[in-house]
This record gives structure tokens, sequence and C-alpha cells, in this order.
């Protein structure tokens, strides 16, 4: 093979980051001083490097406005069916870089801010993270967006604009501390306002029954202001909405009634209408059942659906004055991801009938033709279950056609199966023990023609075990959509290395069709492949490492062994069981300090939400076992542990490629799918992890010899469930649980408070729902064997290859894909729409060729 390119001439050559072209660099230069002179209204002896920042950005954005003006012309003109994808969180990250790698202008700006005497990575993280989500689902639907956008879907993404995204995480002597996350605090370039679309919300009120049928009045009205941020497709020209509200007070908020001549008052009354885009609440599988979370929920889902009736309207072009809803779900679909936006179903119905004067049983057609719903957990707690007295005050309309839905759900049953009380018990939308409850899963399984779990286990689960009475009855309705990510951000704008590489060997067009990473299987033994697939992971952890010198004051081993367990923290995650390995490991080393062993780097990072108590005990513990650990001279540097503050997007665009190890360990049946552990499969490292998720399919893909997969099956705790599970068991017949146990239960990583970690050990022995101690073992043996491995780069880096090989089917756009054919009834399209620069003839042959596929 040749001989790796100088980045000097890599930056040369034609390559997937896109064209260097003289004209091209010139303009970006000209647009860039345009922006800071007449945007930033700054001049170079006094610009910050946050100003040269925005300046790029928004030459950036100047690229995308065409292609964004001319995608909504060309849908209005080709009139496809619409997707939403309705989501309470977007996990965006950062946007600069990744709009440049989709419009192919990565090079040149490179080279445009080179010229300039700029550092382009400098001003790249200058750029806030959109934090508007908590994890794996809020960072799902941002990745959906792209792959909807490259494979040319009329998409638009709807959600919240969130004024403070997840909290940022300090850790103080070892304890997790929040902070707001004041990420609009300077602006942000990629959205513009719409208050020209603004649209009003309703709350609270009363019905009144009317001739003509029920009506919501003294409501209180709250404004939904729409923020538009563009979604470019790869290198098609194609530019998608993301739009999200935020909530405005009225003009005449509180004027009007009770504060009469409180004028001040009155005005400062606004914030309370407004604070419902104020923050996202920071659990991540956790329902909290509070009237603030419910009124966004409400929020994003009223605005919405006005909004797509206005679409719906302008493009219908039949008689204005007797609009037809016949062909509504023709026209659009509506995505519900998970139950947070479920009151949409409700709200269509209460359009249908009481504004558009449908009937119920037509109104009910059309609505469950339209909605389809993902879930994305069977964690009993994360459920969402709203209280009917609450709904009764806040939405009464919404509760007399959610009780009328019911019914006609309830005949229907009791008819199919009379005098079985009991299913219908465990069917109705309402339950009614202790204090009455609106169940939203089964409101949106009743309300949808289509259920997906997010990966091949999970949806068997909800088939066969959460849902099963609703899967008996409609059998077709339940249906598996595996997890995926966007190949754009997560290898080649966060491993531009390993991208450039598998280009070199394979071509660029596995870029759109991961597919056909398949074809490094062909290279597998191919030294020179190997040599450089083992350098850019070591380039890169040798950066990551400088990265942690710089922000943390941390020094770290480059060629030990980057051993990486990043998500939200949780029990069911079981970064527990990761920190009792730590623990052994550290007592072997401290037993036989001479002994050979593998040096480890263990970095555990994530965010605990701030009222799980036990989740914040966890990174105690960690942090505590890291300050013993990391100052024992005897350890050296054989064993070091990190945890990794405020884990978000944009860090994890940075350690996962310089990750070795990765740790997906969630007790079998409790992570729906997981994406992190693609992300770590695409970018070079190995899994070690549990039966669980879509764990299960990667091993399927690569084959279960090319990852480390330890611990009970799904079958094995269901049996364990049967029997009950005995902690106390494994803590008596393994010495080295034993041992690790009675080290943190006496104090010995807490010895100024030796009581510390009571609760945490308390729960390990006496409820410990997640069974830490049953998978001790086999994940220790397993961790052997990685280390093991890990002495022999050459065999290491082919069972890396391999599994590089079998990451095509976690790419997003197949996940996207078959949501569009088997869900939404539309077609992914290569066509291209012409650039802006092309005459408007040009986009009405793409119409017409669109129109005849």
């Amino acid at each position: 093979m040749a001989t790796p390119l100088t980045d000097q001439e890599k930056r040369k050559q034609i390559s997937i980051r896109g064209i260097v072209g003289v004209e091209n660099v010139a303009e970006l230069k000209k647009g860039f001083n345009r922006h800071l002179h007449f945007t930033l209204v700054k001049d170079r002896n006094i610009a910050t490097p946050r100003d040269y920042y925005f300046a790029l950005a928004h030459t950036v954005r100047d690229h995308l406005v065409g292609r964004w003006i001319r995608t909504q012309q060309f849908y209005y003109e080709a009139d496809p069916k619409r997707v939403y994808y309705l989501s309470l969180e977007f996990y965006m990250g950062r946007t600069l870089q990744n709009t440049m790698i989709n419009l192919g202008l990565q090079n040149a700006c490179d080279e445009a801010i080179y010229q300039l005497g700029l550092d382009m990575e400098e001003l790249e993280e200058l750029e806030e993270d959109a934090g508007l989500g908590n994890g794996g689902l809020g960072r799902l639907a941002a990745c959906f967006l792209d792959s909807m956008a490259t494979l040319g879907l009329a998409a638009y993404g709807y959600g919240i604009r969130y004024e403070y995204g997840i909290f940022n995480q300090k850790i103080r002597d070892g304890w997790q501390v929040e902070e707001a996350d004041d990420w609009l605090r300077h602006g942000n370039p990629w959205e513009k306002a719409r208050p020209e679309y603004m649209l009003p919300v309703h709350f609270y009120g009363r019905v009144e029954e009317t001739r003509d049928g029920p009506k919501w009045v003294d409501t209180q009205v709250v404004l939904a202001m729409p923020y538009d941020t563009p979604i470019p497709g790869y290198m098609n020209n194609t530019v998608n909405t993301m739009r999200l509200w935020s909530a405005r007070a009225p003009n005449d908020f509180n004027l009007k009634d009770f504060n009469v001549g409180d004028y001040i008052e009155a005005v400062l009354d606004r914030n309370l209408a407004e604070n419902i885009s104020r923050v996202l609440y920071p659990n991540d599988n956790f329902f909290e059942g509070k009237e603030l979370r419910l009124k966004q929920e409400y929020f994003v889902v009223a605005a919405t659906l006005q909004d797509i009736m206005r679409r719906f309207k302008t493009t219908n072009k039949g008689n204005p004055s007797h609009i037809c809803f016949d062909g509504f779900p023709e026209k659009v679909a509506i995505q519900l991801n998970d139950t947070h936006p479920a009151m949409a179903i409700p709200e269509l119905m209460r359009i249908f009938v009481d504004i558009e004067k449908l009937d119920w049983d037509k109104a009910w057609d059309l609505t469950r033709r339209t909605f389809a719903y993902t879930n994305h957990t069977i964690l009993p707690e994360a459920l969402e279950r709203w209280p009917v007295e609450l709904l009764e005050k806040l939405l009464p309309r919404h509760l007399q056609i959610i009780y009328q839905i019911n019914q006609a759900h309830l005949d229907k049953i009791a008819a199919l199966f009379p005098k079985d009380m009991d299913k219908l018990r465990k069917m109705s939308l309402i339950e009614e023990d202790g204090c009455k409850r609106v169940n939203m899963a089964h409101l949106c399984i009743v309300g949808s023609h289509a259920v997906n779990g997010v990966a091949q286990i999970h949806s068997n689960i909800i088939k066969t075990q959460v849902f099963k009475d609703f899967s008996d009855l409609e059998p077709a309705k339940f249906q598996n959509k595996t997890n995926g990510i966007t190949p754009r951000r997560w290898l080649l704008l966060c491993n531009p290395g390993l991208a450039e590489l598998i280009a070199e060997v394979i071509g660029e067009d596995y870029v759109k069709d991961l597919s056909q990473l398949k074809k490094l299987n062909d290279f597998v033994d191919d030294m020179a492949f190997i040599r450089d697939v083992s350098k850019v992971k070591q380039d890169n952890k040798l950066k990551f490492a400088q990265y942690l010198e710089k922000e943390y004051g941390v020094k770290i081993n480059p060629s030990s062994m980057f051993d990486v367990h990043v998500k939200r923290i949780h029990e069911y995650k079981r970064q527990v069981l990761n920190c009792l390995h730590v623990i052994t490991l550290y007592n072997r080393i401290r037993k036989n300090p001479t002994a050979p062993f593998v040096p480890r780097t263990v970095i555990i990072g994530g965010k605990a939400a701030p009222g799980y108590h036990m989740a914040k005990m966890i990174i105690k513990l960690i942090t505590s076992v890291a300050d013993v650990v990391n100052n024992d001279p005897v350890v050296g540097s054989k064993l070091k542990v990190i945890f990794l503050e405020n884990y978000r997007v944009s860090l994890a665009e940075k350690v996962i490629p310089a990750t070795d190890l990765s740790e997906q360990i969630s007790t079998a049946g409790t992570e729906a799918s997981g994406t992190g552990n693609m992300k770590f499969m695409l970018n070079g490292a190995l899994t070690i992890g549990t039966m669980d998720g879509a764990n299960v399919e990667m091993a399927e893909e690569a084959g279960e010899d090319n990852l480390f997969i330890f611990g009970m099956r799904v079958e094995d705790v269901a049996e364990m469930d049967k029997k009950g599970y005995d902690a106390m068991s494994y803590y008596e017949k393994i010495p080295e649980l034993k041992q690790v146990m009675d080290q943190i239960a006496s104090g010995f990583f807490s010895p100024r408070n030796p009581e510390l970690f009571k609760e945490l050990t308390d729960m390990l022995f006496k409820y410990d729902r997640f069974k830490v101690f049953a998978d001790f073992e086999g994940y220790l043996k397993s961790q052997e064997k990685v280390s093991k491995l890990y002495q022999n780069p050459v065999e290491w880096t082919k069972m890396v290859i391999r599994n590089i090989a079998a990451t095509g089917k976690f790419s997003s756009d197949r996940t996207i894909t078959e949501y569009a054919t088997e869900v939404w009834g539309v077609e992914p399209t290569d066509l291209k729409i012409p650039p802006p620069n092309e005459p408007r003839e040009a986009m009405e042959e793409t119409v017409k060729a669109l129109k005849k596929m």
C-alpha cells in the first residue's frame, strides 16, 4: 500500500472533505471579512476568537440559505408526503463542522481560515453544544434528521427551543454539581426566528356543551414562536428544517382580567407563560409527573399540529372553502419519539372533530393512519402515566377525548373477550389502582398504525411481555427498527484519519452506503492496512491524552489500553460493575506488583439526573476509587482511573475515536438498544458487553467471537427473577468480590467517612434489581481475555477491522430507509435538487422526475 500522505498532501487531494478551488477559497475569505465587518461590526484589531467563530459560522450558513429556500420550493412544487418527527429532545451538539462536511466545504474553509492566519480547531471549540437532549433518545433524533435529509425525504423535526439545555456537570470534591447551560448566551447563528408563524396554544379553561358539540372555553393562551434550523443532507443540496418552538406571553397577558391597575406585576408575570420553554427536564429513563412537563408536552404538540394543518391546507390546492381530509394520511406521517408527544393523538382528534367538524369514526380512522409510535424503554419507572386530576385541570377537553377513545377501545376488547375483566383492566388507557392515571404508552399504541422497538431483542420483549395483550390483538402493528447512527458525524467528522484511510482502500461511496464497509474484510490480513489502522488509533489516543492534560491536568499513558464507559449514569447501565472490576485490578497489582500487567486507563463519564441520589453516589464512588488508585505509587502508570467531566456530544466526538475497549454492560433486557455501542464499533474499538440491546445484533453482524460477550442472557435473568436473586451467595463464594465489597464498606476509599457508601453497598446486597454480583465473575473472565488479546497488537487490530467491516447495518440511513418504506409510506431518493445557481427550470425538471418515480 502507498505510504500515508502528509496533512499538506491530503489537503491538496480531492477527498471526502470536499474540493479546494481557488475561487472557492477567495469567496469564503470575502464572506468571512464581510460578516466580521457588517454582521459583527468588528475589525481584525479588536475582534475576539468568538467573533471569528461567528464570522465563519455566518459565512458557512450563507452557503446553506439558497439550498434551504430551494428545497422548500421544491417540496411545495412536488408536494410529496411529508414526515413529521415529533420529539421533546434533539441532542444536536455542534453544527459548524457538520455543515461544512455535508456541503463539501470543509477543505475550502480549512484553507481559507489558514490563509487568514487563524486556527480552525480553535474556532470550532468556541461553539456551544446545542444540548437539547439527555442522551440516547435525543441524539437518535439528531442522527435521524441527518439521514432524512441525506435520503431526500420531505421531513421536519419538531421540538422545543429550551433556553437551558442539559446542565453542565462539574465535579467538586468528587461529587456531581449542576450548573445551568446558558447555551444561547452569545446567540445562535444557525437559527432563524419566524415570528410571522407564531401560533396560540391553549391551557386550562373548561368544556361547554353547545348545540354544535363541545367547546373548550375560558382558556389561558401562550404563544409559540418558531425558530428554524437548517438540516443539510450529505452532498445532495437538500436542506430540511428543524422547527423548535419558544413560549411567549401574549401582549395582553394578565392585563385584561385580574391584575387591574398593577401593570408592573402583570408584565413581570409574563415569565410564568414563558417558563414553558425555559429548561429541559434532565431525566433519562425516568418519569417525573410535573405540571410544567405536561405543559411542555402539550405545547410542542399543539403548535406543531396547527403548523401541519396549515401546510396541508396550503399545499392541498383544491377548493379552499371546503378542504377534504380524506387524503390526510397520504400526505402526512407523524412519528412519536417515545410517549412524550402522545398528546398529539387527542389533539388531532380535537382538531378534526371540534374544529373541522368531522364525525368521530372518520376522524379516528384518519388519526390512527397518521401516527406511528416508537417505544424507547421497558423500565417501569420510565413509563409516562399522567394523573387524571392534572389532565382535567390543564387539558379538560383532551381528557374527555381520551375517555371516549378508551370507551371505544374497551368496547372492542369486551366484545372479543366477554367477561375477561382482567384483560380490560390491563389494556385500559386509564389505570384505576390508587390515583387514576392515563397510561400514555397505551394511548400511543391504540392511536397509531405502527409501533416499534429500537433493537430486535427490545421489540421482542415489547411483543411478548410489556405490551403482549396489544400485540396478540394486532400482531401486524408491532415492528422492529434497530437504531442507527449517522456516519457523517460519527466517522467523517470525528475521525477524519480513519475515514480517509477507508476511502483510500474501498472508495468514498461508503459515506452514503455504509454496507460497503464489508469490503474491508478483504484487507483483514493486509499488513500495511493493519499498520495504518493501528496508527490512526494511536494518533487519536495521543491527541485525546493531550486534550486531557490540557483541560484537566491529568497525565495518562497513551500506550495503555483506553477502556471507556461513557453514557448516562444509571443503575441499569451498571457503572458499578466496571468500578468493582477496577478495584479488583488494583488489588491484583498491589498483591503482586512485579507480575506482568497490561496497562489500562479506565475512563468513565456521564451525567446523573440531579434528583437521582444513587446515581450521584455511583459518581462519588468512581471518583473516590480514582483518588486512591491514581495516587498509589505501587500502581504507577499500570492503572489510571478518570471520571470524564461533563460528557456531551462534542466530548463524545473526541473520546470515541481514541477508545480501545467499549463498555456496554447493562443487565440483559434493560437497554432498549444503545447507540454509543455502534459509534465505538465504527471507530475501531472492541466491545465488552452483555447480550442486550443492539449488542446482540452487533455480535450477529461481526460474529460473536469478535466481541467480548459475557453474563446472563435475557432467559437467565427471567429464571433468576423466578427463583430470587441472592447477592450474598456470590459475595460468599467469590473471594475477589468479597475483598472489594469489604474495602468499600470499611471506608478504604472514604477514610474520612467510612459509612459514606453504606446506601450503595446496602443496595447491592439487598435490593439490586440489576444483579451486579451475578455477572461479576463472567465480567472478570471476559476482561482477562481482553487483556490477553491486547498484548498481540496484530490480532487485536484484525479483530478491529472485522468489527468496522460489520458496522454497515448500524447506519441511521438504513434505519430511516426502513421507517420510510415500512411505516411512513415514502421512498428515499437519490435525486439531487439543483443548486441555487442553476435556473428554476432545472428544478422543475427534477420535480417532474420525482413525480414519475
